[in-house]
C-alpha cells in the first residue's frame, strides 16, 4: 500500500509539474543553412539544456513557465543568446538559428564534427605539435580515433579501440605488473605503450578505462623533440584527449552487457555550478565485470573521472582533470618459448596448444589501484601570446600475483613429442610515482608580413618506482602436446610426480595458499629507482606563403639518475605545400628520437672483476613524405605517407661482452581513410606495410640481419563501415560492418634458436544499432568467423573467439 500511495503522489506530483511548464524546439543552421550538431543549447539560470542532434534539431522539455534567454553555442561559432517564453503546456517553437563563424576563436580549438562532417576524425589537434594545428597543415601524420567510433563499436577496452587505426597492433597483453604492466603495441616495427593523457605522463600498470575517452592520438614516428625519450617509443605515441567539462546539464547512462559474463554500467553526467555555467563538472565512471573465454580467468575494475573547468574571465581559465581506477584481475595466459636453445615447435600447429585452457586459477590475481591528477591554468597574455602551465601526478601499483608460462628445455629428453613449460611466479608488490611540470608560451604573430604560431616550453619529469615484491619461484609445470607418460625420461622428473602435476594442474598448486607457502623461501626486495629529466624545446610553424610552412623544432634533455647523467639534443624539420588550398597538402619531415641508456656491468673473464661501462644516448631518425587530402567539405580525409626510421647506437650484449655498435631500420607505407560520402554513411579504412631488420650487430649477435620480434607483422589493414537510415520509416535504424587483418609474425626470429611464426589472421566484427528520441541501443559481434588467432612478442597470446555484446544508453 505505502508503495501504491508513493507512485500515486510522484505520478501528481509530475502531472502538476507538467501543467506548469512548456518546451522549446528549433534548429541551429550556419550561414550556409547547414544543420550543425552537437551544438549547445541551454536555457541560462535553470540548468537546463540539450544538444542539437545530427539534423541540427533540438527539444527542450519541462522547462518551468517564464522569461528566459536561450544560449546557443558551439566551437569555432559565435554564441547567440535570444530572449524566450515559455508558457505553461506549450511548445515555444522558434526560427531556425543561424550561428556565425569566429574565425579567431576556429584557430584556437578543436574542431567536433557537425552533421555533415566526418565523425570518424578531427580536424585539428592542440596536442600533436602542441600547438594549435589543422591536421592538413602538420607535416607529421597521426591517426584519430573518436569517441563516436568507440561508442558505435560499443568498447569496452582499450585493445580494440586501437584496432580502428592503421600501421599498430596488440603485441603483448596487460600484465598488471609493476613498472611496465600496461599493454605493448607494435608502431611503424617498434613496441610503444599508452603513457599520454592530454599531452601530460599518465603512467599506469594496466590498461586505460574507455569511459573518458573523448579522442585516441596515435602519432606516428620518433617524437622525441616535443615528448622527450622516457615515455615514448621510435615508432611514435599514444596520447588520450579525455571529455571536457561544458557548460549545461547533460550526459547519459549506459548498460553493456555480453560474452563471458561481461557487465557494464558507465555514467556521464555534467552540470554547471553557477547560474552563467563559468564553473562546470563532468564526472565519467564506470564498473566493470567480465570472465575469460578460458576455462578460467575473471577482471573487474572501477572507474571514477571527475573533471572541473572554470572560465575566470575571457583571458584566464583553468581545467582540472583526475582519474581513478582500481581494477582486479588474473594473470593473462601468455607462453614464453625458449630463449637459450634451438625451439622445439616452431608454429602454432607444432605446438599443439589448445588456447581454450588458461593454466590460472581465479584464486591469484592481481591489483592495480591507479590515481592520476592533471592541473591546468591558460592565460592569455596578449592578442598574440598565451601562457599555459600545466601539473600532473600519478600512481600507479601492482599488488598480488604474477605468473608466465616458460619453455623448459631440460624437460625435452624421454618427449617423442610436445612441449612442457614450467610456471614461474612471484608477489607483486609496486609503486609507480610520477611527476611532470611544463609551462608553455604559445604564439601567433606575423614578421615581415609572415605568420609564425611558436611554441617554446620548459618541461621537468621525475619518475620514481619502488619494489618491494618477491624474487619468482618454480611452481609446477605444464606439458602441451600428445605424448603419453610412459615417454617421458623417469631419470628427468619421476612418471608418477609428472602425473601429478598434469592431473592437479588446476587445484592444489594454483591456491593462494600453497603460492604463499613456496614464497617465504625467496627474498623481497628493496629496490628504489629514481629519475629526472630536465628540458627545454622550441618550435616554429612559420608561413612563407598562405601554401607554403616550415617547421623547425629543437629540445635539448638532461637525463639524471644515482648512476648516469647523460644530455642529448634533438632536432626536428617539416614542410608542408598545399598546391590546393585547405584541400590537399604535400609533405615531408625529419624527426628524431632518443633513449637514454643505462650503465652496465661486465665481469672480466680474465680478472674476474666487474667493469662499469656508460654509452651514449641511442638515437633514431625518421624521414618521411606523403600527402595529405581533404575534400567534399571535410567529408573525406585521407593520409598516404612513406617513412624510413634509422636507429643507431643499440646496445648489445652476450653476458660477457655489451658493445654499442647495433644499428636498426624501418620503413614503410601507410595509408589511412575516413570518409561520410553520402549523409548517414560513415567509414575508416588503413592499410600499412613494414619492413624492419637489424643490419649492424656484434660478431654472432642473435639478431643479426633478422626482423626484430617488436616488429609485428609486415602487413596490417583495418576497416569500418557504418549506415545509418537519416529519414523515413527507418529513420534511427543502422548496420555497421568491419574486420582487422594482420599477415604472419616472427614472434621469435633468432640466429642460434630458430624461428617462431604465429600464422596470418582475419577477424571480422559487425553491429546493429538503433536511436529514438533520449534512447539507443547497439548489437555487436565480434569475430563473426570464430577465427582461432594469436598475438605475441617471444610470447604466445590467445585472443578471444566469438563474442557478443549489447548496449541500452539513455541520454538526458
Amino acid at each position: 500500500m505505502n508503495h501504491k500511495l508513493l507512485l500515486l503522489f510522484i505520478f501528481f506530483g509530475y502531472a502538476a509539474f507538467a501543467q506548469n511548464s512548456g518546451s522549446i524546439k528549433g534548429k541551429v543552421t550556419n550561414s550556409k543553412g547547414e544543420a550543425i550538431s552537437a551544438a549547445n543549447v541551454d536555457v541560462r539560470g535553470t540548468g537546463i539544456g540539450t544538444e542539437t542532434d545530427l539534423k541540427g534539431a533540438y527539444l527542450i522539455q519541462s522547462v518551468p513557465d517564464g522569461n528566459y534567454l536561450l544560449r546557443i553555442s558551439y566551437v569555432g561559432y559565435k554564441p547567440k543568446e535570444i530572449a524566450i517564453t515559455v508558457q505553461p503546456g506549450a511548445t515555444t517553437s522558434l526560427r531556425d538559428i543561424v550561428l556565425s563563424s569566429d574565425e579567431e576563436q576556429l584557430e584556437e580549438v578543436i574542431i567536433q564534427g557537425n552533421g555533415n562532417s566526418n565523425k570518424y576524425d578531427r580536424a585539428k589537434s592542440t596536442y600533436v605539435s602542441k600547438l594549435p594545428l589543422k591536421n592538413l597543415e602538420n607535416p607529421q601524420v597521426y591517426d584519430n580515433i573518436t569517441g563516436e567510433l568507440l561508442e558505435e563499436q560499443i568498447v569496452t577496452n582499450f585493445d580494440d579501440a586501437l584496432k580502428n587505426s592503421s600501421g599498430i597492433i596488440k603485441l603483448w597483453e596487460s600484465t598488471g605488473r609493476g613498472g611496465d604492466g600496461a599493454g605493448y603495441y607494435s608502431l611503424r616495427g617498434f613496441p610503444v605503450q599508452p603513457t599520454m593523457v592530454n599531452g601530460l605522463p599518465a603512467l599506469t600498470n594496466g590498461s586505460p578505462d574507455p569511459a573518458n575517452i573523448e579522442n585516441i592520438e596515435v602519432i606516428k614516428g620518433p617524437s622525441g623533440t616535443l615528448y622527450g625519450s622516457s615515455l615514448i617509443s621510435y615508432g611514435g605515441l599514444i596520447n588520450i584527449t579525455t571529455k571536457k567539462p561544458y557548460d549545461y546539464f547533460g550526459g547519459n547512462i549506459t548498460y553493456t552487457l555480453g560474452s563471458y559474463g561481461l557487465n557494464r554500467v558507465a555514467a556521464d553526467v555534467n552540470t554547471p555550478l553557477d547560474e552563467d555555467g563559468d564553473v562546470a563538472l563532468r564526472i565519467n565512471s564506470a564498473y566493470q565485470t567480465q570472465n575469460s573465454f578460458q576455462d578460467a580467468g575473471f577482471s573487474k575494475s572501477f572507474f571514477f573521472a571527475p573533471s572541473l573547468s572554470y572560465q575566470v574571465s575571457d583571458r584566464l581559465s583553468f581545467l582540472i582533470n583526475t582519474e581513478f581506477y582500481n581494477g582486479e584481475s588474473t594473470n593473462p595466459t601468455m607462453l614464453f618459448v625458449d630463449r637459450g636453445a634451438p625451439l622445439i615447435a616452431t608454429n602454432i600447429e607444432e605446438l599443439d596448444y589448445n588456447s581454450n585452457r588458461s593454466y590460472t586459477s581465479n584464486d591469484l590475481t592481481l591489483k592495480n589501484p591507479t590515481y592520476s591528477l592533471q592541473g591546468q591554468m591558460i592565460y592569455k597574455l596578449s592578442e598574440n601570446w598565451t601562457s599555459q602551465t600545466a601539473i600532473s601526478r600519478g600512481s600507479s601499483k601492482s599488488e598480488g600475483y604474477y605468473s608466465y608460462l616458460y619453455e623448459t628445455t631440460r624437460f625435452y629428453e624421454g618427449l617423442d613429442e610436445g612441449v612442457v613449460f614450467t610456471r614461474y611466479m612471484n608477489n607483486q608488490n609496486s609503486t609507480t610515482l610520477t611527476t611532470d611540470l611544463q609551462q608553455n608560451f604559445i604564439g601567433d604573430f606575423e614578421i615581415f608580413g609572415m605568420r609564425n604560431r611558436m611554441v617554446g616550453g620548459l618541461d621537468y619529469f621525475q619518475r620514481e618506482t619502488i619494489d618491494n615484491g618477491t624474487g619468482y619461484v618454480g611452481n609446477g609445470n605444464i606439458y602441451i602436446g600428445n605424448a603419453s607418460l610412459q615417454n617421458v625420461n623417469e631419470s628427468v622428473y619421476g612418471i608418477s610426480e609428472q602425473a601429478n602435476y598434469i592431473t592437479n594442474l588446476d587445484s592444489g598448486i594454483l591456491s593462494t595458499a600453497a603460492v604463499d607457502g613456496l614464497l617465504p623461501n625467496t627474498s623481497r626486495n628493496n629496490n628504489t629507482v629514481k629519475e629526472d629529466i630536465f628540458s627545454a624545446y622550441v618550435s616554429n610553424v612559420l608561413n612563407v606563403t598562405p601554401a607554403l610552412s616550415a617547421m623547425a623544432s629543437l629540445r635539448i634533455d638532461q637525463f639524471e639518475n644515482d648512476s648516469n647523467s647523460q644530455t642529448a639534443l634533438s632536432p626536428k624539420f617539416g614542410v608542408v605545400y598545399q598546391p590546393i588550398l585547405d584541400r590537399v597538402s604535400i609533405f615531408a619531415n625529419y624527426m628524431d628520437g632518443f633513449s637514454n641508456v643505462a650503465p652496465s656491468e661486465v665481469i672480466n673473464q680474465d680478472t674476474g672483476e666487474t667493469n662499469r661501462i656508460t654509452f651514449d644516448p641511442e638515437h633514431a631518425t625518421q624521414f618521411e613524405f606523403g600527402t595529405k587530402l581533404n575534400f567534399f567539405n571535410d567529408k573525406l580525409f585521407a593520409t598516404l605517407s612513406y617513412y624510413d626510421i634509422q636507429v643507431e647506437n643499440i646496445v648489445l650484449g652476450n653476458g660477457i661482452t655489451v658493445n654499442q655498435d647495433g644499428t636498426q631500420y624501418s620503413r614503410g607505407f601507410e595509408a589511412r581513410l575516413t570518409a561520410s560520402p553520402v549523409d548517414g554513411l560513415n567509414l575508416i579504412a588503413g592499410f600499412s606495410h613494414n619492413d624492419s631488420e637489424v643490419t649492424e650487430a656484434s660478431e654472432n649477435d642473435n639478431f643479426l640481419g633478422r626482423r626484430p620480434e617488436s616488429a609485428g607483422p609486415e602487413t596490417l589493414a583495418n576497416l569500418w563501415a557504418s549506415y545509418r537510415f537519416t529519414s523515413g520509416a527507418a529513420e534511427g535504424f543502422g548496420l555497421g560492418f568491419g574486420g582487422n587483418y594482420a599477415s604472419d609474425n616472427k614472434i621469435f626470429n633468432r640466429n642460434t634458436a630458430g624461428v617462431f611464426t604465429l600464422p596470418s589472421y582475419t577477424v571480422l566484427n559487425a553491429a546493429v544499432f538503433y536511436d529514438v528520441d533520449k534512447f539507443s541501443i547497439n548489437l555487436k559481434l565480434n569475430n563473426l568467423t570464430n577465427e582461432d588467432y594469436f598475438n605475441g612478442w617471444s610470447t604466445i597470446n590467445p585472443q578471444a573467439p566469438r563474442n557478443f555484446a549489447a548496449a541500452l544508453t539513455y541520454r538526458f
